[in-house]
């Protein structure tokens, strides 16, 4: 997004991204800026606290760290590698598998042979001695097979444990590669691919679809007024009262920053701009605590745009038409929603036209 707004966040992340690599000593290179921008910008949990727990401890990060908070919550491979363990795993128990098969199998053809055998020496001979010699070898034979069978019986649900364990890990790796940290709500990836899919269904069964994107008002000054953790439980309670107003078939998402979107299929423009009302009044209702202190720091406001899919529409049109609901949202007096149809987002459109 080009919005003024867009601008100034990010280059409010920028600079203290530069100003924490100035602070701490390290070679402003592109991976240490993307280090610092991203714990500036706190989409990453799990980076921001490893970060701040050495800060604690230490009062600065050095290289060895940014390395290692990096491999462990940054890096592009890191998700890969995930998955390529696990696939190894995963092979590797379906070639146990495979040799257990064999290894049967070709216990099951000595058994039959076994079989085949005394059933001829049975029918060669009419001696009670060496018919009772046949038997008894006969049930030797079967006690072993059914030992083998039962030990392959063992073998296999073991590996099935084995292999539903590993698909369950997979699991985790792909919710966890679409998830944000922070919020438990889908991620940007997760949004990219959902409202793709959204908008072909919608041209396909001609049903409606509407789109929410939401900001937080004055978030940026809040974040600096009263730090990152606090700013991390603003974001918290967004994140809550957006799943709270949403249903099963809606797909609430941590759009980037402050922002959040909701994707809702099936839904006409006025249902839309209802669930967008509950939102904002469900944010608006709870005040704010810091956790630390105990001190009341009021209450948060959002800003939300509402729009209605035109069939045909690319994805970006449609996006870009819900931000500028939003964007006159907050410049028309924010805390309120605000659709394309209502005439402050038409004076918005012709003002930045």
């Amino acid at each position: 997004m080009t919005s003024q707004d867009d601008f100034e966040r990010t280059i409010s992340y920028g600079e203290n991204a530069l100003s924490l690599i100035k602070r701490n000593q390290v070679s402003a290179f592109p991976r240490n800026y993307e280090f610092w921008y991203t714990y500036s910008a706190g989409f990453n949990i799990g980076l921001n606290k490893a970060i701040n727990d050495i800060l604690r401890d230490r009062g600065r990060i050095t290289a060895t760290d940014i390395d290692n908070i990096y491999a462990e919550y940054l890096s592009p491979r890191r998700i890969g590698e995930q998955i390529e363990d696990v696939g190894s795993q995963v092979s590797e128990e379906i070639s146990q598998v495979i040799s257990m098969i064999e290894c049967s199998l070709a216990e099951s053809t000595a058994y039959e042979t076994s079989l085949n055998g005394a059933n001829q020496k049975l029918s060669n001979t009419t001696d009670l001695s060496r018919i009772r010699e046949i038997v008894k070898d006969l049930i030797s034979a079967n006690e072993e097979n059914s030992g083998i069978n039962k030990n392959l019986r063992t073998q296999l649900e073991e590996s099935q444990r084995q292999i539903t364990e590993l698909q369950s890990n997979l699991e985790v790796i792909r919710f966890e590669s679409l998830t944000d940290e922070l919020t438990t709500l889908a991620n940007r990836k997760h949004f990219d691919q959902s409202i793709d899919r959204a908008l072909a269904k919608a041209d396909e069964t001609g049903e409606p679809l509407a789109l929410l994107m939401t900001d937080i008002d004055h978030f940026k000054r809040f974040n600096d007024t009263y730090g990152h953790q606090t700013g991390d439980q603003v974001l918290r309670l967004v994140a809550l009262a957006v799943k709270q107003n949403v249903k099963g078939q809606d797909i609430p998402c941590r759009y980037g920053g402050e922002e959040f979107s909701v994707i809702l299929p099936r839904t006409h423009l006025r249902q839309a701009v209802t669930v967008a009302e509950h939102i904002r009044k469900s944010v608006m209702s709870k005040e704010l605590i810091k956790r630390s202190t105990g001190e009341h720091l009021g209450r948060i406001t959002i800003s939300i745009g509402v729009a209605l899919y035109h069939p045909g529409e690319g994805v970006a049109d449609f996006i870009e038409r819900t931000d500028q609901c939003m964007y006159a949202a907050k410049r028309t007096g924010r805390n309120k929603v605000l659709c394309e149809t209502d005439p402050e987002v038409g004076e918005y459109r012709q003002a930045v036209a």
